[in-house]
């Protein structure tokens, strides 16, 4: 009993454990069998009896599952074996394969190798190309200072030296050579410098030693006239010199103008302050000098003669001067133009508003509410040409305050050189840069709106000038400065000049387009060419907003005038022989995108269908050949109320001409079709009507 109760309690256990050794991992079955030892004896006999009997079972279980996959592992051994030889075959292929692409791939690398040293080669070609691009001005600008110093134009060669180091050196400053000439221009300028300077006391050191002949002869002439002639003047302009102006607070002084042409002829404009102050102030020390010896009278005279002549003279040169100084100032004008970037001048804060409204009288009480940053309507050179203007008036003050003359004439003197300055100088200058190739339509909006700032800004110059001269407000005959002539004829110019660019800009679109006048069906969509100039003209309409509406309204509708024109004169061109209906008809998309820009109000202003007429002729035109309704023109023809009054009959004939012969041509078959017959018949038929209907026109006139 003992041993059947021994035995009964140690089956559980020895189940146990081998659930366990069946469960767990191997690395823990040594301690689990250990404790079949540690356990009672015979434990380990029975626990073998177990494990065998565990492992008939398993054994049982593994031959019913293998009995019941057998069939299934007979059916993929089978398979194998049929997939054995496709699979034979598929690597006799795949190694076929591989063998021919690497023979096709050696030919490609050895290609690829070329291909990639000929686009290195390229690349630095065009590298070259880009730093020889680069050099080329630099070396251009260096032979022209060299030539011109061979030819003593030293004033030029300056300007050129100039450009040189503010334009074309920073471009190859890295470059040795441009590094050699940049250390050769001190030297250059040094020479200038001691030439000019030899020149200059030659010129001073001649008019000293020939002053006394000037004199005499001067004065035998006077005895024999009244009053000195303009034709005296020029011919003892080359020994008298010319009036030399420097700044509103420098006396005129004479100049020879042969001699000192190389090196002080404008000096207002020489970059080189510095040497410019050195001759400067030699030269106005060495002629007060003789101009006080040759003016110290004698003991036996001074006072007790009349002047009066004199005074006519001082006039006399005071006109000379003025025009000396228009000649300055149209330089200064020019150099101020060139400068302009022709945009709206921007300002990003209260303090750099300040610097341009103390510049220029400009008064926006829309534009002061405006938050910063902000923009002015007008470019830089309104400010610099109205502080500019300014100084013209004090520099021909400064003559007039010694003639001994009222306030009022001395007023009116100023009114009448400032007119001068502004109807002839600036409005040339003007002129001048509205007829630049460069200037383009952009940059024409803005000196329309420039003049019109300027023109605003006139009745300021004129309190400028009532308050230096102090002469009443209400004085009779005072005489107005003429900035709204000016002005406006500018304005005129600029305008004039827009419409001319505009329609070119439009011809240049219009030489692009490439239409296939042999198609037999239309693309579906308007042509590239045409796309792309109506962008344009919607971009260039949105900048024409700043424009006075008349200007920018004039403006489109000639544009669009233009446009049609030209599209008119593409489809009758003598050199267009054949035009199929599929050309007709993808001409007539395009003319739709035009109609459909002109409904879409570029610019505002335009009542109802006033731009769409542009391009009225051309859709009565297409309307007529797409609808082919050629039986209510021939018999409206003449009436007001025609659908098609603006189809000329020999423009119709034109085309239909062209659209006869490519006919003919595509339809070499056409006998064997009845509508291709009775199609061509009919052209025929409406083409001899139309010939009729022209001849009968040309003999009624």
């Amino acid at each position: 009993m003992a041993e059947n109760s021994e035995s009964l309690g140690t089956v559980p256990e020895h189940e146990r454990i081998l659930q366990e050794i069946e469960s767990t991992d191997t690395a823990c079955v040594g301690p689990t069998l250990r404790s079949v030892y540690d356990d009672q004896p015979n434990a380990h006999k029975k626990f073998m009896e177990k494990l065998d009997a565990c492992i008939r079972n398993h054994d049982k279980e593994i031959e019913k599952m293998c009995n019941f996959h057998h069939q299934g592992f007979v059916d993929a051994i089978t398979e194998l074996l049929k997939v054995r030889t496709d699979a034979e075959k598929l690597k006799v292929q795949v190694t076929d394969t591989n063998r021919r692409f690497q023979d096709a791939g050696k030919e490609v690398i050895v290609h690829t190798e070329d291909i990639i040293r000929c686009r290195i080669q390229q690349r630095n070609i065009t590298t070259v190309v880009e730093k020889l691009q680069l050099c080329l001005p630099v070396l251009e600008m260096y032979s022209k200072l060299k030539e011109q110093m061979s030819a003593k134009r030293y004033y030029s060669a300056l300007k050129t030296m100039e450009q040189l180091e503010n334009v074309y050196f920073p471009w190859v400053s890295q470059y040795r050579f441009c590094q050699l000439m940049i250390e050769n221009l001190p030297k250059l300028r040094e020479d200038i410098k001691e030439i000019s300077m030899s020149d200059l006391k030659d010129f001073l050191e001649s008019i000293r030693k020939h002053s006394d002949k000037i004199g005499e002869t001067a004065m035998k002439q006077a005895q024999h006239q009244k009053t000195f002639s303009v034709s005296l003047q020029k011919q003892n302009k080359m020994k008298f010199g010319k009036n030399m102006y420097i700044n509103r607070d420098r006396i005129p002084e004479e100049r020879n103008e042969t001699v000192l042409k190389h090196s002080l002829e404008e000096e207002d404009e020489n970059e080189e302050e510095g040497d410019e102050e050195t001759f400067e102030n030699y030269y106005r020390k060495q002629r007060k000098k003789q101009a006080r010896l040759v003016l110290q009278p004698q003991s036996n005279m001074g006072y007790g003669f009349p002047v009066n002549r004199l005074f006519d003279l001082l006039f006399e040169i005071r006109d000379q001067y003025n025009e000396t100084l228009l000649k300055k100032w149209a330089g200064v004008f020019r150099d101020i133009f060139e400068e302009d970037n022709y945009s709206p001048i921007p300002v990003v804060n209260e303090e750099e508003y300040k610097i341009v409204i103390s510049k220029f009288p400009f008064q926006d009480p829309d534009l002061e509410k405006q938050s910063f940053p902000k923009k002015f309507p007008m470019s830089q050179s309104v400010p610099h040409i109205y502080i500019q203007v300014k100084e013209f008036i004090y520099a021909s003050l400064k003559f007039s305050e010694s003639l001994h003359r009222s306030s009022t004439e001395i007023d009116d003197m100023l009114r009448k050189s400032t007119n001068l300055l502004l109807t002839r100088t600036l409005s040339s200058c003007l002129l001048n840069l509205i007829r630049k190739p460069h200037i383009g339509l952009t940059e024409l909006v803005q000196i329309i709106i420039n003049t019109t700032h300027l023109e605003q800004a006139c009745k300021y110059l004129e309190d400028f000038i009532t308050n230096i001269t102090n002469i009443s407000r209400e004085t009779v005959h005072t005489t107005r400065l003429y900035g709204l002539s000016t002005f406006k004829d500018a304005r005129h110019a600029a305008e004039g000049e827009i419409y001319t660019k505009l329609n070119q800009k439009i011809d240049e679109f219009v030489q692009l387009a490439d239409y296939d006048w042999t198609m037999s069906e239309p693309d579906g969509r308007a042509s590239g060419y045409l796309m792309d100039l109506i962008n344009f003209l919607r971009s260039i309409f949105q900048v024409f907003t700043h424009l006075p509406g008349k200007v920018a309204q004039t403006a489109c509708m000639s544009a669009c005038q233009h446009l049609s024109t030209s599209l008119m004169q593409m489809l009758l061109d003598s050199e267009l022989k054949q035009i199929s209906m599929g050309a007709v008809q993808q001409f007539n998309l395009d003319v739709i995108q035009c109609e459909l820009f002109a409904s879409s109000e570029p610019v505002p202003g335009f009542q109802g269908d006033t731009l769409q007429l542009a391009f009225i002729d051309l859709r009565q035109l297409l309307d007529l050949f797409m609808v082919w309704d050629w039986s209510t023109y021939l018999a409206d023809y003449g009436q007001p109320a025609s659908k098609y009054l603006r189809v000329n009959p020999n423009t119709a004939l034109t085309l239909l001409e062209k659209m006869k012969d490519t006919s003919k041509k595509n339809n070499i078959f056409a006998q064997f079709r009845k509508n291709d017959r009775d199609k061509q018949k009919l052209i025929e038929t409406v083409v001899k009507q139309l010939r009729s209907l022209v001849n009968g026109m040309s003999q009624h006139m």
